[in-house]
């Protein structure tokens, strides 16, 4: 039997759903997909000739990208005013601090270099491990944030006593159509669902914003807790699950896709088995 055995697996991912869905197939599971995040650009293009000033002038000596939405978006609109190269020149002036790969990658693409990277699972510890008060104290500090924004960062550099400047390129908000995420609560309600598999802290927000309109937190919980398997990416994803009262039954190690998918396979393998003897 494949790992997934025909089972149906919630998914909630948007912008990566295809990849997810296809891994889920691949393992012989059936994709039930709820887009459940839409990325919204914030304008920021007036704010951009005043970064690129701060940073000439050694006022702001440190840039934090969390995600590589967020440096996709900002260059994409200093590309708009036609202050793409200024931007670039002055980053490389500047100590760039980067999440995890993803901003990476975007930064290299663009000729800037990468000074520090967190460790993985690229998570706010590993991020402050990188960034100690003796590095930051007294400087000025961008922090671009993902699409949620990052509170407890942004106080903990505070804390630190870095001047911190925080940078919003892109918010994650409800998809206008939120029926898919009606339809798959409905689904795990009725515990028609074998698994769902998270892959960002928002998608949990989300799903129970959508639950809450119509008052099936509680049942939601419910389900989650006792009728199908739980799937987290890693730990910023586990933790935001236990805030709503759910523990998941799996966790990606990497925090990767195809980690969680597997994973989430051996789960239902072992309980198959295990209900079989």
């Amino acid at each position: 039997m494949s790992a997934l055995g025909g089972a149906r697996i919630g998914l909630l991912e948007a912008r990566l759903s295809s990849e997810l869905a296809e891994l889920v197939r691949r393992e012989g599971g059936e994709p039930v997909c709820a887009p459940s995040v839409q990325e919204t650009q914030v304008d920021v293009t007036a704010r951009i000739p005043v970064l690129i000033d701060e940073l000439r002038r050694g006022q702001v000596e440190i840039v934090v990208f969390l995600t590589g939405a967020g440096a996709t978006s900002l260059f994409g609109q200093a590309r708009a005013i036609g202050m793409l190269d200024p931007l670039i020149e002055a980053l490389v002036g500047a100590m760039t601090v980067c999440r995890g790969p993803k901003p990476a990658v975007v930064l290299r693409k663009h000729g800037i270099p990468v000074h520090v990277n967190a460790p993985s699972p690229h998570t706010t510890p590993e991020l402050l491990e990188v960034l100690p008060e003796g590095l930051v104290r007294e400087r000025g500090v961008v922090l671009l944030h993902d699409g949620g924004g990052n509170v407890a960062l942004a106080d903990a550099l505070r804390a630190q006593r870095a001047q911190v400047d925080e940078l919003h390129t892109y918010a994650w908000r409800l998809p206008d159509d939120i029926e898919p995420i009606e339809e798959l609560i409905r689904e795990l309600l009725a515990g028609r669902l074998d698994a769902v598999a998270f892959t960002s802290q928002v998608q949990i927000r989300h799903l129970f914003a959508v639950a809450a309109r119509t008052h099936r937190t509680d049942a939601l919980r419910f389900a989650l807790r006792h009728r199908t398997v739980v799937g987290s990416i890693g730990p910023t994803c586990s933790v935001a699950l236990e805030q709503f009262g759910v523990a998941p039954h799996v966790v990606a190690s990497p925090p990767k896709m195809r980690p969680l998918v597997t994973a989430v396979g051996q789960f239902l393998a072992e309980r198959r088995s295990h209900h079989t003897h």
